[in-house]
């Protein structure tokens, strides 16, 4: 498969150096900007336990199902090929076994049904690379456990080929090596626990293609990249419990996504039209959502808790002063230009408790399309389509000038609650820092946006709103650059004149 593009956990620095809570939609994203949500939707407790309370599939054989033996190795595989479109198979109860060839794997035809009967297991063995693969639509599978997988770095288990249509749903997918999905348009991943995989839970990319109406709903996201591929390779950004690529439409609720080895949710590279609601995610790593290089987005009534406490850990120990955060914008936000339910990032009804720091907005000077600083190698805005047409003179004015980056724009944080009690947290600083800055542009050299020029964007011109949020603990407030940390009246009073409505209690306990 073709290389993911490369995103930069370090690029900050370099540029500065099963109960399931599901979480009704009523109304569509765009109808509901700007009003508080409903602070009785956020969840309340651990949503989507699915990994110790897996429904057991059927008994018996649904009528007209193939039933699969556990006794003869390769059956599935076989029987697959041999029976027309649409058929339905019923793998009963036992561990199932494909070839001993690492490419043996199942292709299913258009329209197939997998069906796993009560303590069905298939079982890759650390040899079989792929569980199922090719490019059937619409196929359908439920009620397994699918394990010991060797899929090799950013390739998956199941839907290794990013086929469109796929309901996969009361599944264990647990114990791969790669990811433990792949997706592609219109794939419904519902109720399933996707556990202790080598790199991703899922990693939401498709070579070439645009990932539309994805729904990610009820699953339990945890304990992923057991392959600690950060370490590995340094900055690529590669790693959580969920990465989306270039996904249009994408609705994530009411999943429960913990105890990850880096990001929880990462959508990264030019991403749009996001509903991401009602999601508890908690102790990882790293943040617990980075929206990046992506546009249009609404954030609502989701719980953060515990999350960032690795990294930010990380970064105060090497001296690092930039904020890292458990919700981080980078170079994302509303483009009306861009069709979506909505026209800009709106983060609302959200609960932040005791993670390492709030939300940071940034927007790096240097990261633009056809710039050697843009990690999302040969990737363009979707406002430009040739990366050649970002280069001088035509970059230095006009459109090209204005569509040839990623904006942190248009986006309005609001009616969120965030506490932070060190105690609780484990620091003693530089952990209750909520920030809106860009880095001083010096590179390359024909750059247009050197100087402060995306400083003075990012804070003053381009919409960015915070407003009626609540903060309890020792919070301070960055903006403009990394140096210019700011107490609560500051960040309200001139120039920056945010959090109007806002409320700020030092205490941090509540």
């Amino acid at each position: 498969m073709t290389t993911r593009p490369r995103h930069r956990r370090q690029a900050a620095r370099a540029a500065l150096a099963g109960s399931v809570l599901l979480v009704a939609c009523t109304a569509e994203p765009d109808g509901d900007a700007g009003r508080a949500p409903d602070p009785a939707q956020a969840p309340a407790g651990a949503v989507a336990q699915v990994c110790d309370k897996l429904p057991a599939g059927p008994a018996e054989a649904p009528a007209g199902a193939v039933r699969i033996d556990p006794a003869v190795p390769g059956d599935l595989a076989a029987r697959t090929r041999s029976s027309p479109a649409g058929t339905t198979f019923w793998l009963a109860p036992g561990t199932h076994r494909l070839g001993d060839d690492r490419y043996d794997q199942v292709t299913p035809k258009p329209g197939n049904t997998y069906v796993g009967g009560p303590g069905a297991v298939l079982d890759g063995r650390e040899l079989n690379q792929y569980a199922f693969s090719g490019d059937a639509t619409d196929v359908k599978i439920q009620y397994l456990v699918v394990r010991g997988f060797a899929a090799p770095h950013d390739e998956g288990v199941v839907n290794h080929d990013s086929a469109d249509g796929w309901i996969i749903e009361h599944n264990a997918v647990q114990d791969n090596d790669g990811a433990a999905l792949m997706a592609g348009a219109r794939q419904q991943v519902r109720g399933n626990c996707l556990r202790r995989n080598g790199q991703y839970g899922m990693n939401a990319y498709s070579a070439g293609n645009t990932i539309t109406g994805l729904v990610v709903e009820g699953n339990e996201i945890t304990g992923n990249n057991t392959g600690d591929w950060e370490s590995r390779i340094d900055g690529c950004g590669c790693t959580g419990g969920i990465k989306f690529w270039s996904v249009n439409g994408a609705d994530v609720r009411g999943n429960w996504v913990h105890d990850n080895r880096g990001t929880g949710l990462w959508a990264d590279t030019n991403n749009n039209d996001f509903l991401i609601e009602g999601n508890l995610i908690e102790n990882n790593d790293s943040a617990a959502l980075v929206y990046e290089t992506s546009y249009n987005a609404v954030i609502r009534t989701n719980t953060l808790r515990h999350n960032n406490r690795v990294d930010g850990r990380d970064y105060v120990d090497r001296g690092d002063s930039f904020p890292v955060a458990s919700l981080y914008v980078s170079e994302s936000g509303g483009e009306p230009r861009v069709p979506a339910r909505t026209d800009k990032v709106e983060i609302a009804g959200n609960s932040f408790e005791h993670n390492w720091n709030g939300i940071t907005l940034w927007e790096n000077s240097d990261r633009f399309c056809n710039s050697p600083a843009n990690t999302s190698s040969g990737t363009c805005t979707r406002l430009v389509p040739e990366p050649a047409q970002c280069a001088q003179p035509g970059i230095a004015a006009g459109p090209l000038n204005a569509d040839c980056r990623w904006k942190t724009q248009r986006v309005e944080v609001h009616h969120n609650r965030f506490v932070l009690d060190p105690a609780v947290a484990g620091c003693e600083e530089g952990c209750a820092r909520t920030a809106m800055l860009a880095n001083f542009g010096t590179f390359p050299e024909w750059s247009p946006y050197q100087g402060e020029v995306v400083q003075h964007g990012i804070t003053f011109t381009q919409q960015n709103r915070f407003h009626h949020n609540t903060y309890a603990g020792p919070w301070t407030f960055v903006a403009f650059e990394p140096s210019r940390v700011l107490g609560f009246g500051e960040w309200q009073g001139a120039p920056y004149r945010q959090d109007e409505g806002s409320q700020f209690s030092r205490a941090g306990g509540g």
